[in-house]
């Protein structure tokens, strides 16, 4: 074929590292996309479920019966018509499709029905006749473990749980009312003889809703040998083993669909409304049944862990860090759900940013009789990061040290070790600390009247745990691409950042790629979307698959048109020699192949490689930084907290999409906000009071500071495509502590429980005041 000179514009302009419209932004703010509560089936039924009344009690019967010949009703589950199948969980499966022997928690689901419209479901759940028997029940995490506590689960549920690297141990059911313990130990215990100073602090962390907009939502159509589900799910593979072990099918008798989220945030990792669904499908002869939960319910089946931190640390005279022992108690509620796997995160991540010759950590999930709880973003770090950051103040002020230069002094370098084993800090997190103390002129500030400020560093492993993910690329005859994989988008921006790549590495234009569908019956697996593991992990995929689709496309092109194979580009789908010549593809593609055309095709797969020295399984990908700090005025009277100034820093390793790396970092700390001030989820002997979105307090528009920003540093020392490292959660983890430090900076009020309501601070000034007067009269 000759060359042929043809109008002809070079994609000499990088795609990534650039501002690009959203894939998904016109189907959006149009209200054409699709998310699941959307999804209709041609006879689609209806689910409601029956929730209980109790905290704690022994079912003694269910009489279904006049729900089930209501008119209109085509099935009802209660235990009776779950026999044989498994209950489900992480590590510990210990949460049955409806309760069985007994329900744990207010809002435990005892029946569900399916019918022809919600109305008449509704009334079916009245028709249902429960007798119970109240049982003892416990509420906080610490009364859960004495021994003269009820015991939840009389019989220990099965668990499975990974092989640990060094320093690293796991087992489920350690303890009364323990679900799980993780635990970590580096360094010799004879540091602390070394210690010139020993501090030991209590910490409390509040509980807190996903509020996701998008509630949980499944439609089902099931038989007794094939399932099919569309779902609100962040970890379409990962539900389909489940479903396989919970209803005793092959995975390819399984099939799940996955639409656009509405928000997640970790809630929608494993089974929420999905088994229901599918066995009322199956007992009303395969109809699809839907099952869409109301936010009042959505409150009612996952929540995050509030958490009691034990944090003792050692130091010498002059500031250094030495040796830390903690001990966490998650409040797991009443299943483990992903209990385990944030216990592992948040006693992991205990040490923080900073250089320890001595670590002890412990952290148990312990079983309550409230709303179970599970992931939640940042996953462990937010409880771990506001105990640590909090001690470091205390330890300052104790000490007389300025909080930013204790930081300083020990934060460790880039390139030093997190712990033996595990990858080296990928981040120069004193460049960052520096970076939004400058921001906001904390060495200059002003040292007088009620206003304060303070900064604080979070820190997490990024990227998963031992994951691997797979992805396909396809190229048509005319250059349209398609992506396939299985990064669920939910608001992130996800398959817009991985088809910049996509299109970085084809040099075509984003448009021309789409991204596919995702279902698991043809989209390569992924272990979820999950722990800021899209962009790093998930990427390392897609731009080898794209790679190898290109030298394909090359391959081809240069023994076809009998030019050297090296000295030949792809540009917006056309083949550039090496004196510019241009070729276009389509042409020659049909005259290789046929008047058909072909389409190239390849797969792409990435995983950090396993080690055993390595205390999780396998190093981290990436570290994922949050820095931030904050200005407040603090009215003592009241203990209103105004922020005058909010700055919160990533790195993102290299920036792939500008705008939507800050809409992470700056979304993250609004959530940390939210956790600094307002939102906890309150219970009155086990009964939740504000489980409903009136009632719960979470950030308004008024609550933005007026002087809020985000500094997107791109440190480029990341290990995903391009350098890139993953975001998301790092930007929550120093919210509340940089708020903290700055309301002590104000009036020395040393706060340990959050949210810190007015009354908290109130509280905290006076005691401080009452701390002051005491020091003055022993002076």
């Amino acid at each position: 074929m000759n060359g042929i000179v043809i109008p002809f514009t070079p994609n000499d302009s990088p795609i990534v590292g650039r501002d690009r419209p959203r894939l998904d932004s016109t189907a959006k703010v149009t209200g054409r996309a699709i998310y699941t509560v959307d999804i209709e089936r041609p006879g689609m039924l209806h689910a409601k479920v029956l929730r209980s009344p109790h905290a704690h009690a022994r079912i003694l019967s269910i009489d279904a019966s006049a729900a089930r010949s209501l008119a209109g009703v085509t099935a009802v589950v209660t235990r009776e018509e779950i026999h044989g199948l498994h209950s489900y969980g992480t590590y510990v499966k210990d949460q049955p499709i409806v309760a069985t022997d007994a329900v744990r928690y207010v809002g435990d689901v005892v029946a569900a029905v399916a019918a022809v419209d919600e109305r008449t479901a509704f009334a079916a759940l009245d028709l249902i006749r429960v007798e119970y028997e109240p049982l003892p029940a416990v509420f906080d995490s610490t009364a859960a473990m004495d021994l003269s506590a009820p015991a939840i689960f009389p019989d220990q549920p099965f668990a499975a749980y990974p092989e640990y690297g060094d320093g690293a141990s796991g087992a489920a059911h350690t303890a009364h009312n323990v679900s799980y313990e993780f635990r970590y130990e580096t360094g010799e215990e004879s540091i602390w003889a070394d210690c010139d100073y020993i501090f030991e602090d209590t910490f409390t962390f509040s509980r807190m809703n996903h509020m996701h907009l998008e509630p949980f939502a499944t439609v089902a159509e099931a038989t007794a040998t094939e399932i099919e589900v569309w779902t609100s799910t962040q970890s379409p593979f990962p539900m389909r083993k489940e479903l396989a072990r919970v209803f005793g099918l092959p995975e390819n008798d399984i099939r799940v669909n996955v639409p656009l989220l509405g928000g997640g945030f970790g809630a929608k990792n494993g089974p929420k409304t999905e088994a229901i669904a599918i066995r009322l499908s199956q007992l009303s002869a395969g109809r699809p049944v839907r099952y869409c939960m109301s936010t009042e319910e959505v409150f009612l089946t996952l929540s995050q862990h509030d958490a009691i931190l034990t944090v003792k640390s050692g130091l010498k005279a002059d500031g250094e860090f030495m040796a830390r022992k903690s001990r966490v108690l998650l409040n797991g509620g009443a299943y483990a759900d992903a209990s385990p796997l944030v216990a592992e995160k948040a006693g992991y991540r205990m040490p923080g940013a900073y250089r320890w010759k001595r670590i002890d950590s412990v952290c148990q999930a312990v079983i309550t009789n409230t709303v179970p709880a599970g992931a939640y973003r940042g996953f462990g770090a937010t409880q771990a990061t506001w105990a640590s950051e909090r001690q470091v103040d205390l330890i300052a002020e104790r000490l007389g040290f300025d909080p930013l230069e204790l930081r300083l002094k020990n934060a460790k370098e880039l390139g030093e070790e997190f712990v033996p084993g595990e990858t080296p800090i990928d981040s120069d997190l004193k460049l960052g600390l520096n970076l939004v103390a400058d921001a906001i002129g904390y060495r200059n500030r002003p040292r007088s009247g009620n206003r304060g400020m303070g900064v604080a560093i979070g820190i997490k492993d990024g990227g998963g745990v031992n994951k691997p993910a797979q992805a396909r690329v396809k190229v048509t005859t005319n250059g349209d691409v398609f992506l396939n994989c299985g990064l669920v988008e939910m608001g992130q921006g996800g398959h817009s950042a991985l088809c910049q790549i996509v299109a970085e590495t084809l040099a075509c234009d984003p448009k021309v790629v789409k991204y596919a569908a995702i279902d698991t019956d043809n989209t390569p697996f992924d272990q979820g979307t999950n722990a800021s593991s899209g962009i790093a992990v998930m990427g390392h995929a897609v731009l080898q698959a794209a790679e190898r689709v290109r030298s394909s496309v090359l391959d081809m092109a240069a023994e076809h048109l009998l030019l050297d194979r090296q000295s030949i580009r792809l540009d917006n789908w056309h083949i550039v020699g090496a004196d510019g010549t241009t070729y276009e593809l389509p042409p020659l593609i049909m005259d290789r192949f046929g008047g058909t055309g072909f389409e190239f095709t390849a797969d792409g797969y990435f995983k950090v490689r396993s080690s055993s020295s390595a205390p999780l399984e396998a190093p981290c990908m990436f570290w994922e930084i949050g820095w931030a700090a904050a200005e407040v005025d603090v009215d003592p009277e009241t203990g209103r907290v105004e922020i005058l100034q909010l700055v919160v820093s990533g790195d993102a390793g290299k920036v792939v999409n500008k705008l939507g790396c800050r809409g992470q970092d700056e979304g993250a700390a609004v959530f940390g906000l939210a956790q600094a001030l307002f939102e906890e989820l309150r219970y009155d002997d086990g009964e939740l009071l504000n489980g409903e979105a009136l009632l719960y307090r979470v950030p308004l528009a008024e609550d933005i500071p007026r002087r809020f920003s985000s500094i997107t540093q791109e440190q480029g020392h990341g290990a995903g495509p391009f350098g890139t490292k993953g975001m998301g959660e790092g930007g929550m983890l120093p919210i509340a502590p940089a708020i903290a430090q700055a309301i002590a900076d104000a009036t020395g009020a040393q706060l340990t429980s959050l949210p810190m309501t007015p009354e908290r601070v109130y509280n905290g000034i006076r005691a401080a005041r009452a701390r002051q007067g005491r020091a003055h009269r022993n002076a």
